[in-house]
């Protein structure tokens, strides 16, 4: 029996998370009993997809790894739907919660998340782009995650009233031009626009009092050349200048 083949340079496909994941705080914990301490490890975990969605966990084990993946399967049963409004938050809020007090305050676009430690970590999570914050009272960095999600929870939904961006024309869209300099649309088209482009201005001009301008094909009418008489027809005036001019001539004699 041969050897399964290898193959190099191939790595195996890791499926896409649904969650970003962020690690705010890992403490060591001990717990005192009978027979003296017992270590342990807890992690306080924020994930989100940074489309709104957004929560907070808290593990605790033997283990650092053991105990992130237990804050992270928490932080998935705590999750909640942030309302973005225009990349900032719909009002402003503040909120007391255990020793943390804060205010969240909407931004313009182009200011940031103005926030520091676990709270930046949270509003990035959430989807957020810009922010206004301040935090008082206590620096733990568990109680502010907790108070930040919560008021992030509590905020109302708003409904943007903006009239939508007009579509700039695409590349697509204009005709494509050909050898030459002629475009794939036909010659009546290209007069007939030229024509609607000068009755615009036509229009224009007349509201301001300047003298008006012709249209393309009334200009090319009205300055067409005119047709040259064929020779047929020249002779005939010939004859006719010669007979009026014989009977003169013969008055003048019988004079």
């Amino acid at each position: 029996m041969g050897k399964p083949a290898f193959h190099k340079g191939r790595k195996p496909m890791r499926e896409k998370k649904e969650f970003d994941e962020e690690v705010i705080q890992i403490d060591r914990v001990t717990r005192v009993v009978k027979g003296g301490r017992r270590l342990r490890f807890r992690a306080t975990v924020v994930i989100g997809n940074r489309k709104g969605k957004v929560g907070v966990g808290i593990g605790k084990s033997n283990e650092v790894a053991a105990a992130i993946q237990k804050a992270i399967q928490k932080a998935k049963r705590n999750i909640i739907i942030v309302p973005i409004f225009r990349d900032t938050i719909p009002h402003d809020i503040k909120l007391k919660h255990k020793a943390s007090r804060m205010i969240l305050l909407p931004a313009g676009e182009g200011t940031g998340i103005i926030a520091g430690g676990a709270v930046r970590k949270v509003v990035e999570l959430a989807g957020i782009k810009n922010i206004l914050s301040k935090s008082f009272g206590t620096n733990n960095r568990v109680s502010n995650t907790q108070c930040a999600l919560k008021a992030l929870s509590l905020l109302r939904k708003r409904q943007d009233n903006r009239a939508p961006k007009k579509e700039e024309k695409k590349p697509q869209d204009f005709p494509k031009i050909i050898k030459g300099g002629a475009s794939k649309t036909s010659s009546k088209g290209a007069n007939e626009v030229r024509d609607l482009a000068a009755k615009k201005e036509q229009k224009r001009l007349n509201e301001q009092g300047e003298p008006v301008r012709r249209s393309v094909s009334e200009a090319k009418k009205k300055e067409a050349p005119k047709a040259e008489p064929s020779k047929a027809i020249e002779k005939n005036v010939a004859k006719d200048s010669k007979a009026k001019i014989e009977p003169s001539a013969q008055e003048e004699t019988k004079k």
